[in-house]
């Protein structure tokens, strides 16, 4: 049998971090709701009234990422603005209005013995969030992991070091000034590649990995964690204009669902049309998305009623563009539709647009996604927009949460069994 190659060792400062995380999270999980509460609104005052720092620190970042020559949608998720200020301190304030999960009594049942039984919602403990680019997300996974009782062990990318350093000493400090442990929030300041995979390897320290970034993120994290992970995976997300839905309508949804922000996981990139409305929907809708500078690409039927967009290959069905770029396909059938979206969905969100009660019942029980939205645009599958508060990512698998991940999706349950001195024959 072939010798196996042993793991690398995790560096001793990230076994420090993680004891360091481990020591907060034990205070955290008995903190009062108030106290937490009262830490979330001191980050964002904090946040706030140091945006000329948080601002000056981001220019920094997109000065050096300019320079180093990253693309403009990474460059879009890196770059801060006063309104991308308010609105992190606005998710901080969203989530102290939120109830409180920790120790919420999720079912509960007396047995015949005598004995009741509980269970009972308690923090996971140490979350470690990787993630790259978006600065908002130390600000947004502090908050919901303050929140849920949890410290938050942060490791974003260089790209954006600085500006993240801003943001997690704010609310490091707004921790102290309400007596939790500052450690309730890390930042992983070595961004080295040897720092992330340490991260991966903290058993015994982290107990949730969620990864927040694109295939060579996820595929590091397959290839080298050994605590449990929760994949935020891709958005190739796809809209299914049904033969009965409403061109006027189904129009104004496709374009914002690719247009409103094509760069996030949300955002629409293939268009799957039944043929029936094809020649009238696709007259309607292919100009209007050329004229917001969408590149179209299509197969045989759609080039057909729209020469002017390009060949569709066989990986554009597959490709998560996060571009003004979108693949259409036509299809014979609402059972075609969701055959080609369960072939090629990640799992992040679905539409379809139709007046079908019948077609939106079936497409919502046939496709395989954590989201599946009728009649509105893909861009609504958000924690905010749910009213779930912050999100800390879109989970795309199904252990142990699937869709939007906020509080509830942070915290675990305990079975809590009350006894009148009984014991077992």
């Amino acid at each position: 049998m072939a010798a196996t190659t042993p793991a690398p060792a995790v560096p001793e400062a990230v076994v420090d971090l993680g004891r360091r995380a481990k020591a907060a999270s034990r205070v955290l999980a008995t903190a009062s709701t108030a106290v937490k509460n009262e830490a979330l609104g001191a980050a964002a005052d904090l946040i706030e009234s140091r945006s000329s720092e948080i601002l000056a620190a981001n220019a920094v970042d997109l000065a050096a990422a300019e320079a180093a020559g990253l693309d403009a949608t990474p460059l879009d998720r890196l770059r801060l603005t006063d309104a991308r200020i308010v609105s992190m301190a606005k998710g901080l304030r969203d989530v102290v209005g939120l109830p409180d999960p920790v120790g919420e009594v999720v079912d509960g049942w007396r047995r015949p013995n005598g004995l009741e039984i509980q269970r009972v919602r308690m923090p996971l403990g140490v979350i470690a969030i990787i993630y790259e680019n978006r600065p908002n997300v130390t600000s947004d996974a502090a908050g919901l992991c303050l929140k849920s009782g949890n410290a938050a062990l942060l490791r974003g990318s260089t790209s954006a070091l600085r500006s993240n350093v801003a943001i997690a000493s704010a609310m490091r400090a707004a921790l102290g000034s309400c007596g939790l442990p500052e450690d309730g929030v890390i930042l992983v300041e070595d961004t080295s590649y040897e720092t992330a995979t340490g991260v991966m390897r903290l058993s015994g320290y982290v107990d949730c990995l969620i990864p927040r970034g694109g295939p060579s993120l996820i595929r590091s994290i397959l290839d080298n964690a050994t605590v449990p992970f929760v994949i935020d995976g891709d958005g190739n997300c796809h809209v299914y204009v049904d033969s009965s839905a409403d061109i006027a309508e189904a129009v104004a949804i496709v374009i914002n669902a690719k247009t409103q922000r094509p760069s996030v996981c949300n955002a629409a990139e293939t268009l799957v049309v039944h043929e029936a409305i094809a020649p009238a929907f696709l007259a309607a809708v292919c100009p209007a998305l050329e004229e917001r500078g969408v590149s179209l690409v299509g197969d045989d039927d759609a080039r057909r009623l729209w020469p002017a967009m390009s060949p569709a290959a066989e990986a554009d069905w597959e490709t998560e563009y996060l571009s003004l770029k979108l693949a259409v396909r036509v299809v014979p059938s609402l059972e075609a539709a969701i055959e080609h979206v369960n072939r090629y969905s990640t799992g992040n969100t679905e539409a379809i647009l139709t007046s079908d009660l019948r077609a939106a019942r079936r497409f919502v029980a046939a496709v395989d996604s954590g989201t599946v939205v009728v009649n509105a645009s893909t861009r609504f599958n958000d924690g905010g927009e749910f009213g779930y508060g912050a999100e800390i990512g879109i989970s795309t698998q199904k252990l142990h949460a699937r869709g939007p991940m906020a509080l509830r999706e942070l915290t675990a349950t305990k079975n809590v069994v009350w006894g009148d001195g009984h014991t077992r024959t």
